[in-house]
C-alpha cells in the first residue's frame, strides 16, 4: 500500500528527521508532520457503544491508526508493535507515557461492532480505544486523516478484505500531527519516537 501523494513530501521529512536524530530523546528539529494538513475533529461510535470525539482527548497525545479486526496480517502486527512500544514507554517513563491515548478507528462497521472491537483492543493495551461508524462518517474522517479505505469483494464463504492506508500518527495536545510512529520496524523504535516527541 502507498502513502497518498499529498503525505509523501511528509513521509520523506519524517525519514529524514529520523536519520538526523541522535540517540537521545531530544528532537533534532521540528516535528515530521509539522504543518501538515491532516487530523481534526470527529465523532464515532465507541466500543462500549457510546460516541467518542477525537476532541475529548484534548490535552493529551494520541495515537490513531485506521485497520479492522478481521484483518488477516497487517492490522494486528502494525497494532501490535505499536501497543509493545507503548508499554515499553510505560515502562520507561510512567509519567510521560500516561499522557498518550491510543486510538483504532475500524473501517470494517459492518463486522466490528462494539462487542468485536473491545475485544480486539483488549488483547493489545487496556487504555486502546476501538470505534468506528457510519461509511459517510469514515469517508470522511480517513480523508481528513489522509487515508483511503476500500471493501473488495465478499467471497463465497462471506468474508471479505479491506484495503487501507497504514499510517500510525501521533498527535499532540492540540490534536496538532506530529510524527508517523515506526510500526514496520519494531516495538523499540515505537518507544524512541514517543519518547522523542512526548513532553
Amino acid at each position: 500500500m502507498t502513502a497518498p501523494h499529498h503525505l509523501t513530501p511528509f513521509v520523506a521529512s519524517l525519514a529524514l528527521a529520523l536519520a538526523a536524530c541522535s540517540s537521545g530523546s531530544e528532537p533534532a528539529g521540528p516535528p515530521p508532520l509539522e504543518g501538515a494538513d491532516i487530523g481534526g475533529d470527529f465523532t464515532l461510535t465507541g466500543e462500549d457503544g457510546e460516541d467518542v470525539s477525537f476532541g475529548d482527548f484534548d490535552g493529551q497525545y494520541r495515537t490513531v491508526y485506521f485497520g479492522y479486526t478481521f484483518c488477516p496480517d497487517v492490522c494486528p502486527v502494525d497494532v501490535q508493535r505499536a501497543m509493545a512500544g507503548l508499554k515499553r514507554f510505560e515502562e520507561s517513563d510512567p509519567e510521560r507515557a500516561a499522557k498518550i491515548q491510543p486510538l483504532f478507528v475500524s473501517v470494517d462497521p459492518q463486522r466490528d461492532t462494539p462487542e468485536v472491537l473491545r475485544e480486539f483492543t483488549n488483547a493489545f493495551h487496556p487504555r486502546l480505544i476501538g470505534m468506528t461508524g457510519t461509511k459517510e462518517q469514515l469517508d470522511e474522517v480517513v480523508a481528513d486523516f489522509g487515508g483511503t479505505y476500500s471493501i473488495g469483494e465478499e467471497s463465497e464463504a462471506g468474508g471479505y478484505l479491506v484495503d487501507h492506508t497504514r499510517f500510525t500518527f501521533l498527535f499532540g495536545p492540540d490534536g496538532e500531527p506530529i510524527a508517523i510512529l515506526p510500526v514496520d520496524e519494531s516495538a523499540e523504535a515505537v518507544a524512541a519516537e514517543l519518547d522523542r516527541w512526548v513532553r
